[in-house]
């Protein structure tokens, strides 16, 4: 019986952290597919043969806030059900409240954790393979 490796789509805009966080994942198990943008990520969920079983989404990005992406996401059927794990420097209460309203499963602050926690807590959204 072949094992799928879950795949996570992991949207951020810094190059050290990004790189940082895919060694991570592989280390776990996980295969990573990385973007560097927003538009990026949409370009990769339209054109990808499989979709990934969890989007790990930094907040502040450059060019097209986290926000503007979820609402993406969530617009649109098949990628709607991809649960979506948002980890930010910064958390207003309002943007944490907007973001689990648009359906994030969590919101992760990164100062308040470490790498491996976050993705602990990633992996707690991956379907179990049986």
């Amino acid at each position: 019986m072949d094992k799928r490796i879950s795949t996570i789509l992991v949207v951020e805009d810094e190059a050290m952290l990004l790189l940082a966080i895919s060694k991570k994942l592989e280390l776990s198990g996980l295969n990573p597919v990385t973007a560097v943008s927003g538009e990026q990520a949409l370009d990769y969920l339209e054109n990808l043969t499989e979709l990934p079983d969890v989007i790990w989404l930094d907040y502040n990005l450059k060019t097209m806030s986290g926000l503007e992406f979820l609402k993406k996401v969530k617009e649109n059927k098949l990628w709607a059900k991809i649960p979506v794990v948002i980890v930010s420097n910064s958390a207003s209460e309002d943007k944490v409240h907007n973001m689990l309203a648009l359906g994030a499963q969590k919101y992760i602050l990164k100062a308040e954790y470490r790498l491996d926690d976050i993705i602990s807590v990633v992996k707690e959204f991956v379907p179990k393979i049986k």
